[in-house]
């Protein structure tokens, strides 16, 4: 072969291998019917309930069908409502709410169950687990339960039965209910207006505790029925004593505060509620 055919023989082999046509990439893998494959490559989706952090209670006032509401919402994942009873009767250790609350160091400190003439407690009443008072099971001032359990959740319920709330660490007997299961509770009464003291609660960890200005129970219900004091419909809410034991005191720790609401003619009680953190 001559010498100039060897030179350009590889030259030529190169340009045809350059003009011959590519071999086909093979076909994509079949996927099968129903599956979602995810390349690694792609992050999941895998969306989830988003979390909400407690709020930090907080100074509310609003008017609500002529009738004025003011309190503290709170969230029960942060704070908690304990009772605190005066075995020796009203006024035997705390004069007033303000007092209670200064030397308890609670953010809010309010009235809370009925009492007899005697200074007796109207219901039962449970304090840190420790008992004072009887089972009422007859009067509507105790057709209402605020409670908290031994696992520290609390809740407002209908008075069904002592066993029912057996183990509860907190417990006030009170009443009429005024919402139950997001409806105003019917039969109350129309007529008498006083001043009121109530707890709210939308039924999980959002609460209220206040007072309201002078009405009647019947109102007050509907009202509640209407709309709330909180930025959250509400669920249960039970009535506590009222008229001249309607004693309100919010610490300045909780932004707005001080708040003092108590009457002239306001007479020492039994028992109080106070908001704590927990």
């Amino acid at each position: 072969m001559p010498a100039f055919l060897r030179k350009s023989l590889p030259l030529t082999l190169l340009a045809l291998a350059a003009c011959q046509t590519a071999a086909p990439l093979p076909p994509p893998p079949t996927i099968p019917a129903g599956s979602n494959p995810s390349p690694a490559s792609t992050p999941v989706s895998n969306p989830q309930s988003p979390i909400t952090l407690p709020a930090s209670p907080r100074l509310s006032r609003k008017a609500i069908s002529g009738i004025d509401f003011e309190g503290v919402s709170f969230d029960s994942r942060s704070h908690r409502l304990a009772v605190v009873d005066q075995a020796n009767g009203p006024g035997s250790i705390y004069q007033t709410s303000e007092d209670l609350a200064i030397r308890s160091g609670a953010l809010l400190a309010i009235n809370a169950g009925f009492f007899t003439p005697e200074g007796k407690p109207l219901g039962l009443v449970i304090s840190k687990g420790r008992n004072s008072g009887a089972w009422n099971s007859a009067s509507s001032l105790g057709s209402g339960i605020f409670m908290e359990n031994s696992s520290g959740t609390s809740s407002i319920v209908r008075r069904a039965s002592r066993a029912a709330v057996a183990g509860s660490r907190e417990l006030i007997q009170a009443g009429p209910l005024l919402i139950e299961n997001g409806k105003p509770v019917g039969g109350l009464d129309p007529g008498k207006s006083a001043l009121r003291s109530i707890i709210l609660t939308d039924g999980g960890t959002r609460w209220w505790v206040g007072k309201t200005s002078s009405c009647t129970l019947a109102a007050l219900a509907q009202a509640l029925s209407s709309s709330s004091p909180a930025p959250w419909e509400i669920r249960q809410a039970l009535n506590l004593d009222g008229g001249r034991s309607t004693d309100l005191f919010i610490s300045g720790k909780i932004p707005g505060g001080p708040v003092n609401r108590r009457g002239f003619l306001n007479r020492p009680v039994r028992n109080f509620i106070i908001l704590i953190p927990r």
